[in-house]
């Protein structure tokens, strides 16, 4: 990846022909159920669909070692950046052993390095503690990468650990060199390379990846059966201003990073690697409510292949990597490390509401979700899961703060609903962790999770966040409580969430040239136009010069709460009417074998300026005055 380090925006990724189906297939699998029951009639309704709870219980194994790998750095990479001669590395571990599975379609445990920017000899020095692994042995294989958000990771090699049974007595290794494989390298990077080492004697061509595995002692565990991270507890934030303007979503500036402190599109992902184990009860499978569900999650037929690759590029793209992307971690948990988390959420400001999975090893992903266009799209389980076949636990959860950190939650005022001193919206909020509820539910429709285990999840995450008070819903027997609880969440949204802008695009599932030029003028980007563009953009709006003016034509009308949002991002009235003070004087004209013909004036259709009518899912922009000749161009 080549990037200027002085850039705050990461490089939007190139789209792929498969992007069209992943937002809409992610938010309407029960919609393509529904057709299916119509045209097969349907089953009897006596029976639940397969999955939810799995009761497969783990295989009882003698209780296994902590190993501690550590990632130390790689020395002689191949440039995959070919302006800056360098690479922006980083390096996964998939670690595999005899442990059987419960399942053969559960995940092998992985891990994944921070990235070193432009450097061919990184110095990760990085550690990943794993638990349980058995007397028999493993094999830990690392794949070395060049993040490249802009398109794909290139990779720039493999290498392996391959260490037999072993007992208390084992050494470990210490330091050790391992040739890098270039077999499934990136071929123009080691090209590259060679052509550089022929330049200069100092390059060689040889790659090494340097590190270790250290014996910590017996697992203290009932059972060996299976491996789980135990540290350390790593937290990963993921920005995309393309899909926070997909989205609609606005981020606001941090005003000691960002002397303006504006608010710019962005669409912010999470991941927080939880300390194991998670608890052996918490086991859950996609629900097959059809059989083109199946084939979505297996990817066996070519539907179901499709559908699969779809939502797993969708899933890259949210939780892309880049030079935005934020890092960090805890040797354990603690109390900071429940700030950690609650800084990812914002605390308790603007009444939001979050989408959530638990893999079985313990990584907790989130995004914000909500009915707004795209934002409910973009958070389904589905996609945050990776297509993934067995969960431990999905659901929604929020946030409050509470009057006192000494009082039971349910006797005492929070926010929100209510309104309290000392934190949002008058005021900063208060990082003490003992302040603050989480409400986390079992609402997944994909996964269905069992009601009898939310006390196990609730201990769980006890575990994880100190001081953190944590109460659980079910989406059945509490539903009234639920949907109260979120309904005033969303009010406060309403009223406090003033860092987001909900707007409607075109119906296409994909962004069209005139999609894209209309987000870069709410981005305040200057689109570089051509001289087609430009004919194009006068032909749409042939009154206005090519400029939109909705706000002059609006007229009086007092405005809502959304259309102040949505009118910022347009020219103001005045530049509206000069640009059309310069085109009455000559009115529009088409060439037509060499003579010029006047364009007939589009007949204006009148629309109401009233609110917001919902199209698609999504809010659509109130527009009083829209030409035939709109139409047809957009067409």
């Amino acid at each position: 990846m080549s990037s200027d380090d002085k850039d705050v925006q990461p490089a939007a990724m190139k789209s792929h022909r498969t992007d069209a189906y992943a937002t809409k297939l992610a938010g309407k699998v029960e919609k393509l159920a529904e057709k299916k029951d119509k045209k097969t009639g349907g089953g009897d309704g006596t029976h639940e669909p397969a999955g939810g709870f799995d009761s497969t219980k783990v295989h009882h194994r003698s209780p296994g070692y902590t190993v501690k790998f550590t990632f130390h750095r790689a020395t002689n990479l191949p440039f995959a950046d070919i302006p800056s001669f360098s690479s922006d590395p980083f390096l996964t571990a998939t670690l595999k052993t005899s442990l059987p599975k419960r399942h053969k379609q559960d995940p092998n445990i992985m891990w994944r390095t921070t990235t070193i920017r432009k450097s061919t000899n990184p110095q990760w020095n990085e550690t990943w503690i794993v638990a349980n692994v058995p007397a028999s042995g493993f094999k830990l294989k690392c794949r070395i990468y060049d993040e490249d958000p802009s398109d794909h990771d290139d990779r720039l090699g493999n290498i392996h650990l391959d260490v037999g049974p072993f007992d208390e007595n084992w050494q470990g290794v210490h330091e050790q060199a391992l040739k890098i494989k270039k077999r499934m390298g990136s071929k123009r990077a080691y090209f590259f390379r060679g052509i550089a080492a022929l330049a200069s004697r100092s390059i060689q061509m040889s790659a090494d990846v340097v590190i270790s595995a250290e014996l910590l002692g017996r697992t203290e565990d009932d059972s060996g059966g299976r491996m789980y991270t135990i540290g350390p507890c790593q937290w990963s934030c993921h920005f995309s201003p393309m899909i926070g303007r997909i989205a609609g979503t606005r981020l606001v500036g941090d005003s000691a990073n960002d002397k303006k402190a504006t608010n710019k599109y962005n669409f912010q992902a999470n991941q927080i690697q939880l300390r194991g184990p998670v608890p052996e009860e918490l086991y859950h499978r996609y629900v097959e409510f059809k059989p083109f569900v199946k084939g979505m999650f297996t990817g066996k037929s070519l539907r179901g292949w499709l559908l699969n690759h779809a939502l797993h590029h969708e899933h890259g793209r949210i939780y892309n990597y880049d030079h935005t992307t934020k890092y960090g971690s805890f040797p354990e948990p603690c109390k900071e490390f429940t700030q950690q988390f609650l800084d990812l959420v914002h605390y308790d400001e603007g009444g939001r509401i979050f989408t959530y999975v638990i893999t079985l090893d313990g990584q907790f992903r989130f995004t914000e979700t909500g009915k707004q266009f795209g934002i409910d799209l973009l958070s389904k389980h589905t996609m945050h899961s990776n297509v993934s076949i067995y969960v431990a636990f999905s659901g929604e959860f929020f946030i409050r703060r509470l009057e006192s950190p000494n009082k039971d939650p349910d006797k005492q005022p929070e926010h929100p609903p209510d309104n309290i001193d000392g934190g949002p919206p008058a005021n900063d909020s208060p990082k003490d962790p003992a302040y603050y509820h989480l409400i986390i539910d079992n609402d997944s429709g994909t996964y269905r999770p069992n009601k009898d285990l939310l006390p196990q999840l609730k201990a769980f995450l006890k575990s994880n966040f100190p001081a953190l008070k944590i109460s659980t819903l079910d989406c059945q027997g509490d539903e009234e409580k639920m949907n109260k609880m979120k309904d005033e969440q969303r009010e406060k949204r309403k009223s406090e969430g003033k860092d987001i802008v909900f707007s409607q695009l075109s119906d296409s599932s994909s962004i069209s040239s005139s999609d894209e030029e209309d987000l870069n003028e709410r981005a305040g980007v200057a689109p570089h136009k051509r001289k087609m563009s430009k004919k194009l953009k006068h032909m749409r709006h042939p009154h206005t010069g090519g400029h939109d003016s909705e706000a002059a034509a609006a007229g009086p009308a007092s405005p809502s709460h959304n259309s102040q949002h949505i009118s910022e991002f347009h020219e103001p009235q005045s530049n509206a009417q000069s640009h059309s003070t310069n085109v009455q004087q000559e009115a529009p004209t088409f060439e037509l074998q060499g003579s010029e013909v006047p364009a007939p004036a589009p007949a204006p259709i009148e629309l109401p300026a009233a609110d917001f009518p919902v199209t698609n899912g999504g809010i659509e922009k109130s527009t009083p005055e829209v030409h035939a000749s709109q139409q047809v161009v957009s067409e």
